[in-house]
C-alpha cells in the first residue's frame, strides 16, 4: 500500500482556506475527494480550516484549497490573506506543499485583480499573472487538453464547469494547466485554461473538479508527498465511476460542439 512505500509518514493535511466565505459551486467536493482518496491509501488524513485570524499548523499542511469566491467575498478575506497568511503560506509552499486554487483564489494568487470598476487588489504575488473583470461572463462546462502536464497522467483531460467574469493572463514564463478544447478557460483568447508552476495548481474548473477528474486529484497529493522525500507514488485505485463520468462529460460536451 502507499502508506508502506511512504515509510512512516501517514498523515496528510488538506488546509481549507476561508472555507465560509471561499466555497462555491460544489468547491468543497474537492476537499473531499482529497481526504478520501488519501484515507483509502492509508493516510492519517484531515482537514485544517483556516479562516480569518492567525491559524496554528499551517506547517503542517500538505495541500492548501483556495476556493472561489464573487467580489464581495474576495473583499472580506483580501486584508486577512495579505495580512495574516501571506507570509507563512509562502513559507509552506516554498517548503514543498501544494496548492490548488480555484477561481477567485486563483486570482487572487497573482499581481493583482481588477474590478469591473476598476478598483484594484494586489495579489499574494505567488505567481506571474494578472486578472482583470470582462464585459460578459464564461459561463457552461469545459473541456481541457492536459496532455502537456504530466506523461503519464490518463484520461489526458480535464472536465468542469466555468463561472467566472474575469480574465486571467499569465506571464510569458508561466506554464497554463492546459489548453482549452472547449469552453473560455483563463480569458477566452489565447486558449489556455489554469497554470501549473512548480507545486502551484490555479484554475477556473468548478463543480467539483476533482471528482471527475482523479488523475489531477492524484497529481496534486504526489506533488505535495514530495517534500517529505519519500516516493511519490500512489497506488491505483479504482476509479471506474469517476472515469467514467469524465467521459460522459467530456464526450458530450464535444459531440455538442461539432
Amino acid at each position: 500500500m502507499a502508506a508502506a512505500i511512504l515509510g512512516d509518514v501517514t498523515k496528510f493535511t488538506v488546509g481549507w482556506l476561508y472555507p465560509d466565505l471561499m466555497n462555491i459551486y460544489g468547491d468543497r467536493g474537492n476537499i473531499l475527494t482529497l481526504v478520501q482518496r488519501a484515507r483509502w491509501r492509508g493516510f492519517d488524513a484531515r482537514v485544517l480550516e483556516l479562516g480569518k485570524g492567525s491559524q496554528q499548523g499551517i506547517e503542517d499542511v500538505d495541500v492548501f484549497f483556495f476556493g472561489g469566491g464573487q467580489d464581495r467575498e474576495q473583499a472580506l478575506v483580501y486584508d486577512d490573506l495579505l495580512e495574516l497568511k501571506s507570509e507563512p503560506l509562502t513559507r509552506a509552499l516554498a517548503q514543498g506543499a501544494a496548492m490548488l486554487a480555484v477561481c477567485g483564489g486563483y486570482q487572487l494568487l497573482g499581481h493583482y485583480y481588477q474590478t469591473a470598476q476598476g478598483e484594484r487588489f494586489p495579489g499574494l504575488g505567488l505567481l506571474d499573472l494578472h486578472t482583470e473583470a470582462g464585459s460578459r461572463r464564461c459561463i457552461g462546462n469545459v473541456v481541457v487538453d492536459i496532455s502537456g502536464l504530466a506523461a503519464d497522467l490518463e484520461p489526458k483531460t480535464l472536465v468542469g464547469f466555468e463561472n467566472h467574469s474575469g480574465r486571467t493572463f499569465l506571464g510569458e514564463q508561466l506554464k497554463p494547466l492546459g489548453r482549452v478544447i472547449a469552453g473560455s478557460g483563463n480569458n477566452g483568447e489565447d486558449g489556455t485554461e489554469g497554470v501549473a508552476e512548480g507545486t502551484i495548481f490555479g484554475t477556473y474548473l468548478h463543480g467539483s473538479l476533482l471528482p471527475k477528474n482523479p488523475q489531477l486529484a492524484d497529481h496534486v497529493m504526489a506533488t505535495a508527498l514530495q517534500r517529505r522525500r519519500h516516493s511519490h507514488r500512489l497506488d491505483p485505485l479504482d476509479d471506474a465511476l469517476e472515469l467514467d463520468a469524465h467521459r460522459r462529460v467530456r464526450d458530450r460536451e464535444l459531440t455538442a460542439r461539432r
